[in-house]
């Protein structure tokens, strides 16, 4: 670790606040090419000696100098380039280092709203920053030069990432293709969700009988509506179009064109016999549909509507693709804009109409013909094999053939029978979500906490799985086989009274319940999916045991970092004991005789022995970053007041105590190190928050050899947490005391 090594004492540093502040500041100066601080203390030495004595060059360099507590820790750590990655707690922020070599720790200690810091095994660091640290860290990984620095916590994407590449990657055809299937949905997810919740307040209006939408004679109001979400799977194959052909780099413009032309008024005028003598058609007995067949030039068009199709546009835009980049290679890039574009369409919208779009509607029906099949003769088989294979078809982007499924079968068939079974996947995932969520709240687990709420509310209210998924699941493996239990649950429900069928594309969330029949059956399948999956996580923890002890462990560090912060100062100290008086005004008589006696002296609260804050077992402590003070070794458990004010802090755990004297000199009193993690265990509290002590007042009663006994050291730490604001705090060390002997004196 590097340090200065003539660098000025640290108490005398703690007292001498604005000069060695100034000292400190130009140092950063000189060391912002990256040099290790020692070669450049000699010039800011002879700065700092032209600031005491008022020069008004050194106060100009200092007053351009500051730089916030993000760039100075970032600068103090060695630079961005020795970060490897940065994660936080609730208190502290977690740096894994290149070189932990070149951290200047005393730098680090000194930058203002840094608490202390504490070197860790290996090359792994951390800064205490108390509870500002997530806004610390989000400035840090803000900074220009932090970009490109890695997190140790995966994003979602990089989970699914993972996910994908565990499958993926052995043909670059098969990417490509799963890819391609995925990036022509994807971006419609929006606008499909929204469609989804206008269908389902419509069944609602339809299932209180407010209005029947299924009826011939609606009123054009509530035709206007059927337009709201018709209008997105109508025009679908446009959209899908649009955005397959982006992702495979052509003219977007081109391929939604192609499937726009088959869409048109005139064309859809084709299949008009009474119009156009030459057609012909006939009636599908099997799906109640019926084909037409015109001529064209003499050459037979099979007719088809195409509004809602996802598999024509598909094929369309991967032959698109050949002939657009042929086109581009034959024709000078000077007049490609004009030529490419129409040459495609010209082949195109003929190639489509005759043999793709009757080829892609070929393979729906009998795609939806096979799964209606087996729907037909194995239902309970099907309804249980769709939620359990959902799971595993989401991460890997494998899930859109079976949504393009659902809307063929919506198309041709007038219903769909997939989403219904796929319900129990989605609340089996929403249900461990919620399991999570219990947990966390439970173990105050925040930042799981924060994540698994809203995890939960995309999926209950819009039908969302990717936040659940990507967030949590796929990074606690012990959710999967729970999760797979409520699937099971709720597909055998599903499969065992009948199946659930529906007449429109719709997210499964809370809001669509109304438009899956029967209502009834459904709604028990996924209530039965999710609360299966929900118990299941609760009853045996998404985590295993050591990331419970882990989770554990930084929890109560957490605590007791807040608890020391919440023991800092809270307000400036008063310039004078007068100010504290008139302040003080309508209280007691004895409070202000106490408020016009300033605070000189800090009193053992406890007997034993007095050591320096450099051989206390804590680096926070020893570092002074909470302040100057002494630790005392304890030979009798009884803990009394050192001051006389009111009780600031009094954690639950009953290990710290934070006391304010009526002049505002701030103690802390801490008994024992980590003894947070004890949860009050060997700690009886005498005392309350924000009551009045004197000197003396018993605080706790510590069983000290029940905190041996649990493995840790029962120094007792004394401190004050304002010491920089005072113009002296000297510790007295080195000798025995009993409750009452000074150990610190302070001037105001």
């Amino acid at each position: 670790m590097s340090t200065s090594a003539d660098a000025p004492p640290r108490r005398g540093a703690r007292r001498r606040g604005g000069s060695v502040l100034c000292e400190r500041t130009l140092t950063r100066i000189v060391t912002r090419d990256g040099a290790r601080p020692e070669a450049h203390l000699g010039a800011p030495r002879v700065l700092f000696f032209a600031h005491r004595r008022g020069s008004a060059e050194g106060l100009t360099m200092g007053s351009t100098t500051q730089r916030s507590t993000a760039e100075g820790i970032v600068a103090e750590i060695g630079g961005p380039g020795n970060i490897v990655s940065l994660t936080h707690c609730a208190t502290r922020l977690r740096f894994v280092l290149n070189d932990a070599e070149l951290v200047n720790q005393s730098a680090v200690e000194a930058i203002p709203g840094v608490m202390g810091a504490v070197p860790q095994s290996g090359d792994r660091f951390q800064v205490v920053i108390g509870g500002a640290v997530q806004t610390t860290f989000n400035q840090i990984m803000n900074l220009p030069e932090m970009a490109g620095i890695g997190k140790s916590k995966l994003s979602d994407a990089d989970v699914k990432a993972a996910a994908r590449g565990k499958t993926r990657g052995k043909s670059a055809w098969i990417d490509g293709f799963f890819e391609y299937l995925s990036d022509s949905f994807r971006p419609l997810l929006g606008v499909l969700l929204g469609a989804s919740l206008i269908i389902a307040f419509a069944a609602v209006l339809d299932a209180l009988g407010i209005v029947d939408f299924r009826a011939e004679d609606k009123s054009a109001s509530w035709v206007f509506l059927d337009a709201m979400w018709q209008g997105v799977f109508t025009f679908l194959p446009i959209m899908v179009a649009y955005n397959a052909a982006k992702k495979l780099n052509i003219d977007p413009w081109v391929g939604a064109t192609v499937m726009a032309a088959l869409m048109t008024p005139e064309f859809v005028s084709l299949s008009d016999t009474a119009r156009f003598p030459d057609t012909v058609c006939t009636l599908n007995e099997t799906l109640g549909t019926e084909s037409c067949v015109a001529q064209i030039f003499g050459l037979p068009m099979q007719l088809n509507g195409y509004g809602g199709q996802v598999f024509v546009p598909l094929i369309m835009v991967a032959v698109l693709a050949l002939v657009y980049k042929g086109l581009q290679r034959v024709f000078p890039e000077n007049i490609q804009m004009v030529f490419v574009p129409f040459f495609s369409l010209a082949i195109m919208i003929p190639v489509t109409a005759f043999l793709i779009g009757p080829m892609g509607i070929w393979m729906g029906n009998g795609i939806g013909a096979g799964l209606a099949w087996m729907n037909g003769s194995a239902p309970i088989l099907f309804a249980i094999m769709i939620p359990l294979i959902y799971p595993f078809l989401v991460p890997l982007g494998l899930h859109w053939p079976l949504n393009a499924l659902m809307l063929m079968n919506i198309q041709t068939l007038g219903y769909d029978f997939i989403q219904g079974p796929m319900g129990a996947w989605n609340f089996a995932c929403f249900g461990a979500t919620a399991g999570v969520l219990f947990i966390a709240v439970r173990d105050k687990e925040n930042e799981m906490r924060e994540t698994a709420s809203g995890a939960l509310a995309a999926g209950l209210l819009g039908g969302i799985s990717e936040p659940s998924l990507y967030g949590i699941h796929l990074r606690f493996k012990r959710i999967y086989p729970r999760m797979l239990v409520g699937c099971l649950v709720g597909g055998l429900i599903t499969g065992v009274f009948g199946g659930v069928t529906t007449e429109a594309f719709a997210f499964t969330s809370l809001l669509t319940i109304p438009v899956f029949s029967p209502i009834p059956l459904y709604a028990i399948s996924i209530t039965a999916a999710f609360v299966t999956a929900m118990l299941l996580v609760i009853i045996s923890d998404y985590r295993t045991p050591e990331q419970k002890a882990e989770g554990l462990a930084n929890r109560k560090q957490a605590e007791a970092d807040l608890a020391l912060e919440a023991a800092g100062p809270a307000a400036p100290p008063r310039t004078a004991p007068a100010a504290a008086s008139a302040s003080a005004a309508g209280t007691s008589t004895a409070s202000a005789s106490a408020a016009s006696t300033p605070t000189a002296l800090i009193v053992a609260p406890v007997a034993g022995k007095v050591v320096p804050l450099d051989e206390v077992a804590d680096k926070v402590f020893a570092s002074r970053a909470l302040g100057e003070g002494v630790g005392i070794q304890p030979t009798d458990g009884r803990v009394t007041s050192p001051v006389a004010g009111v009780l600031v802090t009094v954690p639950a755990s009953g290990h710290a105590f934070g006391i304010k004297t009526d002049d505002g000199v701030e103690v802390l009193v801490h008994i024992g190190i980590d003894t947070v993690q004890l949860e009050g265990k060997c700690f009886e509290v005498a005392v309350q928050k924000r009551q009045r002590v004197a000197v003396g007042d018993l605080l706790v009663t510590a069983d000290l050899t029940g905190i041996r006994d649990a493995g840790y050291d029962p120094t007792t730490v004394v401190v004050v947490i304002n010491s920089k604001t005072l113009s002296s705090v000297s510790p007295r060390t080195g000798s025995d005391v009993v409750p009452g002997d000074p150990i610190i004196d302070v001037a105001p």
